[in-house]
């Protein structure tokens, strides 16, 4: 037989949480419960069309949409409107030329075109600090561009906290230049964000330190309901703070657009010189990468953004979506409680955001998936999107049931 080009390629296990998705799928138990994948459903368990979303579609169908390409940067009226709400009217008004804009393709394109930029524009590349846990991707990504990654311990698992003394420590002792990865809001897989004055403390040090910080702005207004509480700790870092930031936006959680992949890549910049040297670097790596971005979900976000009574919806629309996100954390901790549960489960409602994270061992979680249909990620990360009236009953005493077990044997 003749060899391949490819017999060096080694077998790479699927993603753990579509493979998880598949598992649920697959499953024909009546029962069954998805807390796995991190997509909003509304309270009868169905995906939900934004109605600040449907009306801009259907305003984009009767004025003749069309499908030429956008240009490499992607649709300039998007661009504009993501950095106003990411960044503030305020310091756009003041700095808007020392912005650079970039659709992409969702927050992971984000991530991928922040890489391309920062190994194309240093000779040597600069070390990235993770926290522990995080979004899988994250590794993934900048491992794939040859970047070095370095973890630092975020949640300490016994108080169900962030460490901050473990957070500060590596602060002090990271290399100036480096890079942190910041959850701009709603910790992915924690739920645990710093207070503001603990994102002073960390902006102080990093800018003291001199480490380039790069937010991950997935859940921007999906985890408050508010887009300027959740952008807190990206205006602190470019406005009070006056630092240089990049900043990845998804608009999969916040408008529904999960397979649309409309997202932003946004850097601030200290003068316009080097703004639009970094904008056109930009485009290089846009087209060699993806020539230019697909153009619906930008249309339709353009379309929401730029209009004062769809934007106006839309503020209401993430309203709902975090206040039953919110309602579910509270009523699954009711019953966690009332079902007798072991342990404490206050964590979860210092939690925010679409994730909880319940803190059970690898052994909990296999047997809920097995004996009780309940489908949640390794490190017991669930999806409160996934819970509704129907189900939340069901998963809370399943879960007592299953800690009371282990604890009898």
């Amino acid at each position: 037989m003749a060899s391949s080009w490819f017999q060096q390629t080694q077998f790479i296990p699927p993603d753990t949480i579509f493979a998880l998705t598949a598992q649920y799928v697959a499953d024909h138990d009546p029962r069954k419960v998805n807390l796995g994948q991190g997509t909003y459903r509304d309270g009868a368990g169905q995906p939900w069309v934004l109605p600040a979303v449907n009306k801009a579609r259907e305003a984009l169908l009767t004025t003749g949409l069309n499908h030429e390409y956008l240009p490499i940067l992607g649709l300039g009226g998007f661009r504009d409107a993501t950095a106003q709400i990411v960044l503030g009217s305020e310091l756009v008004r003041a700095r808007k030329d020392q912005i650079a804009t970039c659709q992409s393709l969702s927050g992971t394109g984000a991530l991928h075109l922040a890489g391309l930029l920062m190994r194309a524009c240093r000779s040597e590349l600069p070390k990235l600090y993770i926290p522990s846990p995080t979004w899988s991707n994250h590794h993934q990504v900048f491992r794939s561009l040859g970047f070095p990654c370095e973890s630092f311990r975020y949640y300490d698992p016994e108080t169900k906290e962030i460490d901050l003394d473990s957070y500060y420590e590596m602060l002090q002792s990271a290399e100036p230049n480096s890079v942190v990865i910041l959850h701009a809001c709603a910790h992915n897989p924690t739920g645990c964000d710093p207070s503001k004055e603990q994102w002073r403390e960390i902006a102080r040090r990093m800018k003291e330190r001199r480490l380039f910080p790069l937010f991950d702005a997935a859940y921007l207004g999906f985890n408050s309901g508010s887009l300027d509480e959740d952008a807190f700790a990206i205006r602190l870092f470019t406005g009070e703070m006056d630092m240089e930031v990049a900043v990845c936006v998804s608009f999969a959680k916040n408008m529904g657009l999960y397979g649309e992949r409309t997202g932003c890549f946004l850097v601030t910049t200290h003068t316009e010189e080097t703004a639009t040297n970094t904008q056109s670097m930009l485009e290089m790596l846009q087209r060699a990468e993806v020539s230019n971005p697909p153009g619906f979900g930008a249309k339709i976000a353009s379309q929401v953004l730029g209009s004062e009574e769809l934007r106006q919806m839309w503020y209401a629309d993430l309203v709902t979506m975090s206040g039953r996100i919110r309602a579910m954390r509270m009523t699954l901790y009711e019953h966690l409680v009332s079902f007798g549960a072991p342990g404490s489960w206050d964590h979860l409602i210092r939690q925010s955001g679409m994730f909880g994270f319940l803190g059970l061992s690898a052994e909990a979680v296999v047997q809920l998936r097995e004996k009780y249909h309940i489908y949640m990620a390794d490190n017991s990360r669930i999806s409160i999107a996934g819970l509704n009236d129907n189900n939340v009953e069901f998963v809370a005493r399943s879960i007592a049931q299953c800690l009371s077990d282990d604890q009898g044997q």
